[in-house]
């Protein structure tokens, strides 16, 4: 099986398992999601969905989150990993979409990317998820399955994403990027994984990983 009929495979098969996947954090709006998506580097999404109710109750927009101390808003957020340092991007972010962005989140990559603690990462969650544009999001699970597959060679989240976007149409990468999250955490865990009883790697698994 070339490259190209594995990627069709590995598709039919998301789609089978996956046809109507969920977004992996709660939320309502692209506020929200921009919210959630920046608590959840090195943080369960499981965590980030517990905390961020309380959160958005009491800040449920940019407005309302810019006039919050640090030190309130870490009181949500305590739990969740590197929370100090998420109070204070989650200030500042907030602040700067007040000051430019009329409190609204930006439909903009490279605006998104100039916000406190917004990484690429994460601005390709929000265009992708809260207003549709193409973007193919690279997290741990896409990164690992990545190079299990044999779609990328593993050296770098970047080169993932290049991988990626190279070998799938551009109109299933929104969808797509979610069902390899969901397949990853589901069926194939980073460790004590069985690659012939995966419903994937037991026939796309790669040599290399």
């Amino acid at each position: 099986m070339n490259k190209k009929e594995r990627c069709l495979k590995i598709r039919e098969t998301l789609e089978r398992m996956y046809p109507n996947p969920p977004a992996p954090l709660d939320h309502r709006n692209a506020f929200e999601l921009l919210v959630a998506v920046a608590l959840s580097a090195q943080t369960t999404d499981k965590r980030v969905n517990l905390v961020t109710p309380a959160l958005f109750a009491r800040a449920p927009n940019a407005r309302a989150l810019a006039k919050l101390e640090v030190e309130e808003i870490l009181t949500y957020i305590k739990t969740v990993g590197l929370a100090p340092t998420k109070a204070k991007n989650l200030k500042k972010m907030a602040e700067a979409l007040v000051a430019h962005h009329g409190g609204e989140v930006p439909a903009d990559m490279e605006a998104l990317e100039q916000l406190a603690g917004v990484g690429h990462k994460t601005a390709s969650v929000v265009v992708s998820q809260a207003f549709g544009q193409p973007a193919f999001p690279v997290d741990t699970h896409i990164h690992r399955l990545a190079k299990r597959w044999g779609l990328s060679d593993g050296s770098s989240v970047e080169q993932t994403e290049r991988d990626l976007k190279r070998l799938f149409p551009q109109e299933c990468w929104n969808t797509l990027h979610v069902q390899i999250i969901l397949f990853g955490r589901e069926h194939c865990p980073a460790l004590r994984h069985v690659a012939t009883q995966c419903p994937i790697c037991s026939w796309a698994g790669s040599k290399r990983a």
